[in-house]
């Protein structure tokens, strides 16, 4: 069953810029005298983009959105695809959110999802491949995916396959349920597309982030704030693999605007290259990828030398395939070297399936303020100490 992967439940505490714990964390004044983004688009495939927003006037490209699949892209239903766009590309006017990345702009796509209950609109929402191929044909760089399902399905994998080619650089949220069970969770497992989990300021794991060897990189995903919900009056304390996917976006679009004549490859190798960590190279972590995401020190290496344009810095993943990490502390934990494939024949997207499930994986999760997180680090953006392996 497709769903957000996004915020778990929002903390009743009032939230707001103040909240942006990450944006000092991250040095984000620094690289800002280096790059805002500026000259790069984002599509965000998610619940919609509300463009009035504050934060977000000025920074929607809803013209942009081709009409065939731009159904109700920039009506959100539920708030979540404007926070995304906020943590991106917002402004901050207002008192709104400031994205990482505050001079790109958002392309907004809006697909179905388990947290949008009315059936009507399901039906007429884009499919998740038709949507991929629409960006793959346009002028945006990056591919913001805050959603996933347990199920691989062929069109999808086709459609990802046909963005890469045509240079775009993906990315999507691993999950919010291994306290539950581990699963494998697409579209992130799909090869060329960067698996995001969710860290805290310490340089720690969420509890609640899946784990397994399609995590290729972490991102600030505790305590960030975000809309409450789809009447966008108040912004609460989340925590989730959405918005760090969402961050890890932006810090894509930091880089390859102050290198735009860089590929996709280039950017993402950039940003393992220099992602934070104190285990070697070439053997990531399960649970944190290649580390933690450091656009910094790309940035701030005037002489950074990146690898030829067309090395794929997920080829090992993509050539040994994905699976869950059988040391998963989790009840119902599988070793299954593959999810299941959808064999109903039918084209639908990611986000598409209306099949009925228990798991809290869905937009707003019961877990608690103080969610317990699993060690794997200290000194967050900075320097790695430690290391929890499986």
């Amino acid at each position: 069953m497709a769903v957000l992967s996004g915020a778990l439940a929002p903390n009743a505490v009032a939230a707001g810029q103040s909240d942006q714990w990450y944006l000092s964390a991250m040095k984000a004044d620094e690289m800002w005298k280096v790059s805002t983004g500026k000259g790069v688009k984002v599509a965000v495939v998610d619940t919609g983009v509300n463009p009035d927003t504050p934060s977000l006037k000025g920074q929607v490209l809803s013209g942009e959105v081709p009409k065939g699949v731009g159904y109700k892209a920039t009506e959100d239903y539920d708030g979540h695809g404007t926070t995304m766009a906020e943590l991106i590309a917002g402004t901050g006017a207002g008192g709104g959110l400031k994205g990482l990345a505050p001079g790109a702009k958002i392309v907004p796509y809006r697909i179905d999802t388990t947290a949008q209950k009315d059936i009507s609109e399901k039906k007429r929402a884009p499919a998740l491949p038709d949507v991929l191929r629409a960006i793959a044909d346009s002028d945006a760089k990056i591919i913001s995916m805050s959603f996933g399902e347990e199920i691989l399905r062929e069109e999808d994998l086709e459609a990802v396959k046909y963005a890469q080619s045509k240079g775009k650089l993906m990315f999507a949220a691993t999950g919010n349920d291994a306290q539950k069970k581990s699963f494998i969770g697409y579209p992130a497992a799909y090869p060329y597309v960067v698996g995001v989990a969710a860290s805290d300021r310490d340089g720690t794991v969420g509890k609640f982030s899946e784990h397994g060897n399609y995590v290729d990189l972490a991102s600030p995903g505790l305590s960030i704030p975000g809309w409450c919900d789809e009447k966008l009056k108040a912004y609460c304390l989340n925590q989730g693999t959405s918005p760090a996917t969402a961050i890890a976006s932006a810090s894509a679009a930091l880089v390859w605007s102050a290198h735009p004549d860089w590929t996709a490859n280039q950017v993402l190798a950039s940003l393992i290259d220099t992602a934070g960590r104190d285990w070697a190279r070439d053997d990531p972590s399960t649970y944190l990828g290649y580390g933690l995401i450091r656009p910094r020190k790309v940035l701030e290496d005037s002489g950074y030398k990146p690898v030829a344009a067309d090395t794929d810095p997920l080829a090992t993943e993509n050539a040994e395939g994905v699976e869950e990490d059988p040391s998963a502390a989790s009840p119902s934990a599988s070793t299954s070297s593959q999810a299941p494939k959808d064999t109903s024949g039918g084209a639908t997207s990611a986000a598409g399936s209306s099949s009925e499930s228990s798991d809290d994986t869905t937009m707003w999760v019961t877990l608690g303020a103080a969610a317990a997180v699993l060690v794997v680090g200290g000194g967050a953006f900075a320097v790695i100490r430690s290391r929890r392996r499986t």
